[in-house]
């Protein structure tokens, strides 16, 4: 069913017909204050009231994010993304064997589910680990293509490793890492020297499911 997404609060108000198009509009302004409708008349009197008469004002007396239906909320910068999937997007995942253990991960078509890259599998290295080099490896070839995608993971503790341009783990430098280490300084060292607009986002696993790039080993 076809939504329509009213901004009060954001970088340009206005109405949206898409969930991707709102989402430019708020993501990173503080405080914005957004939130969908089912039909565009009502979107455009909800336009014209303002946002006092509908934010906060959902059952129960809890907000819920644009694009999930609820009311308008502030979200937090570690908060996992809510509404509608970004199809136009990379999604990333790693398949381990142990943890330590051998390392494989690759990027796909959000909508597709295509192959787009795949590296692996890496001698000895960490879950996390692979996803911070699926990440980086969908960044630069972005980069590259000069595309300004979405990167979806759903490892937290990648993406802001990706954020801090370091990574913080236990994993030893030695004979058996060395592989996985050499990636690993060479992805930092991209983040470090390297910038990019794309919004790499935290994959709502509970909303919609496994990430479309899982390698089904759980």
């Amino acid at each position: 069913m076809a939504k329509y997404y009213v901004v009060w609060q954001g970088k340009q108000p206005g109405i949206y017909s898409s969930w991707p198009e709102c989402q430019k509009q708020v993501n990173g302004y503080t405080d914005a204050k957004y939130k969908s409708f089912p039909t565009k008349a009502e979107a455009e009197q909800a336009y014209q009231k303002g946002w006092k008469g509908y934010w906060g004002s959902q059952s129960g007396g809890k907000s819920k994010a644009a694009g999930a239906g609820g009311g308008v909320r502030r979200r937090t910068k570690a908060e996992e993304p809510a509404g509608e999937i970004d199809y136009d997007s990379i999604s990333v995942d790693v398949g381990t064997k142990g943890n330590p253990g051998p390392v494989e991960y690759k990027g796909v078509d959000t909508r597709t589910g295509q192959v787009i890259f795949e590296k692996g599998p890496v001698r000895k290295g960490t879950n996390n680990l692979g996803e911070f080099l699926a990440i980086v490896h969908a960044l630069a070839l972005l980069q590259s293509q000069g595309s300004s995608k979405t990167v979806y993971s759903d490892s937290v503790n990648a993406i802001k490793w990706v954020k801090q341009k370091a990574v913080a783990t236990t994993l030893p430098r030695d004979a058996s890492t060395e592989e996985i280490w050499v990636l690993v300084d060479r992805a930092v060292q991209w983040l470090q020297t390297n910038s990019y607009d794309n919004k790499v986002l935290k994959w709502n696993t509970k909303a919609w499911g496994e990430i479309k790039a899982d390698y089904g080993r759980k």
